[in-house]
């Protein structure tokens, strides 16, 4: 049956939350929550008492974290170097970039405006030092700039906690009265540099102040940008084949995954026709690779399906996914690379047939050996998906199971003569049995358990035949018996 879940209304308060010491705690909250004094880390119980129309729903952190990292890079639309800030924010070092922005009051705009179209509210601040954006940012005004001459002023009437200190170093603080950035700029400096002497610079609140007032250094650690591996091929003229360029692409490329230890996954050769119009193929790999002559022989046969128009004067060879490929000692002994003969066949098949058509058998976590084995593409799929079989299996099995008539001694006993397509069968010996229960959330209701014996007849054959169902189990008449599988 398929469910509806109601969206609250525009004056209920959402919060998202997460797992905290003594229970789920506010992680994120709405406007409407932040109005009436839900804040982040208060326990949902508490708030759910005060507020009983209060809407909860638990916090992707795992997507969070996701994001954040997208939107590191992301905003490097705006300066070249950027970094996370914490779980929620970012720190963008945006120093000879304001310019080509119109200036920073434009440039302030720009992000919120970029960041709106995303579906995402944010809170902004510019200051001559990370620590000072960042503490105006999380406490202060909304898009304050400040200056060197002016960021004392602008971070005095902070709270203590804009520098990122631990609650215990807050608490401690309060105590002290010392409330205020402000306040403890104007403290002295002796007393409590002997306090906080054996604290780690990310903990000292007189460091972190020095950092953010711009008296001590406070350097940017950034990310480095996502590496793009690409070729490309400029004409002097143009022209309709472009396999006698791919050789010379293909060389440049994996020049470039070698001196990086990646190889390539996928592949995308564009070729940008002289009408403005750009065609593209894209092939995908089963094993990372960086030969060029093994990528070069997966691109034989799929070039057709590009129409290059009145012709092309420029062609683009890129890796659109790629993995680590480390280095290895070749066999002293001239031996081939079994896996790597095996991810050779699988490309060139799934080159020539289509990936959709090449397919091998994984398997499946289940009860039922009928549906322990599946097809699918032969790229991307992984050997280590196939789980340990908890028994021996037949080699081959029948779909689907084909009644017999067994005769036995006793009727939980194992068979001692069964029919099979009008032949009968003594069974010499047995093993078993193996019972195996239904799955209870995917099977229908009354579904019979099965017990599966492993029967060996005169002639030497070995067959796996099970009992469905036992008597007097509630779910049917007597027992029927089947033939699933032959062992070898």
């Amino acid at each position: 049956m398929q469910q509806y879940r109601t969206l609250p209304g525009p004056d209920v308060p959402v919060v998202l939350s997460r797992e905290g010491a003594h229970g789920p705690v506010v992680h994120g909250a709405d406007a409407v929550a932040t109005g009436r004094g839900i804040a982040r880390g208060k326990r949902i119980v508490d708030m759910q008492a005060i507020h009983p129309d209060l809407h909860v729903e638990p916090a992707d952190l795992d997507g969070d974290r996701a994001l954040l990292r997208r939107l590191v890079h992301w905003s490097r639309r705006w300066c070249p170097w950027t970094a996370a800030d914490g779980a929620d924010g970012l720190v963008l070092d945006a120093t000879g970039s304001t310019h080509l922005w119109g200036g920073e009051p434009a440039l302030l705009e720009d992000i919120a405006r970029r960041f709106a179209l995303q579906g995402l509210t944010a809170r902004l601040a510019m200051a001559p030092m990370p620590g000072a954006a960042r503490a105006l940012a999380r406490h202060g005004p909304d898009r304050a700039i400040c200056t060197s001459a002016d960021v004392d002023a602008h971070l005095a009437p902070l709270p203590v906690g804009a520098l990122g200190i631990d609650a215990e170093t807050d608490r401690l603080l309060s105590r002290l009265g010392l409330k205020t950035l402000g306040a403890l700029a104007d403290m002295p400096r002796q007393a409590l540099m002997r306090r906080f002497a054996a604290a780690p610079s990310d903990r000292n609140p007189l460091i972190l102040l020095d950092r953010a007032a711009g008296r001590m250094p406070d350097p940017l650690n950034a990310p480095p940008d996502h590496r793009e591996y690409h070729a490309r091929t400029r004409l002097p003229e143009p022209v309709i084949d472009p396999y006698p360029h791919l050789p010379g692409l293909a060389e440049t490329l994996c020049r470039a995954l070698v001196s990086d230890g990646q190889g390539a996954r996928r592949m995308r050769l564009t070729i940008y026709r002289i009408d403005g119009e750009c065609r593209d193929v894209t092939i995908g790999l089963a094993r990372a690779s960086r030969d060029p002559a093994h990528l070069l022989r997966l691109w034989q046969g799929r070039l057709d399906a590009i129409d290059p128009g009145f012709g092309f004067d420029l062609l683009t060879l890129d890796a659109v996914r790629v993995e680590p490929v480390p280095l290895r000692q070749e066999d002293l002994g001239g031996g081939r690379d079994a896996e790597e003969d095996l991810a050779g066949l699988v490309d060139r098949l799934s080159a020539r047939l289509g990936p959709e058509r090449v397919t091998w058998a994984r398997w499946t976590e289940t009860h039922r050996p009928e549906r322990m084995t599946g097809e699918v593409p032969a790229l991307g799929a992984e050997a280590a998906d196939a789980p340990t079989l908890p028994r021996e299996r037949p080699v081959r099995l029948l779909d689907p199971a084909e009644e017999v008539g067994v005769i036995y001694g006793v009727p939980d006993g194992p068979p001692t003569r069964f029919v099979w397509r009008r032949v009968t069968y003594r069974a010499l010996r047995h093993a078993g049995p193996e019972r195996i229960a239904p799955e209870w959330w995917r099977d229908r209701p009354g579904t019979r358990l099965r017990d599966y014996y492993k029967v060996e007849v005169e002639d030497g054959r070995r067959f796996w035949l099970y009992r469905e169902g036992v008597l007097d189990d509630g779910r049917g008449d007597a027992p029927r018996w089947f033939l699933h599988g032959f062992f070898a």
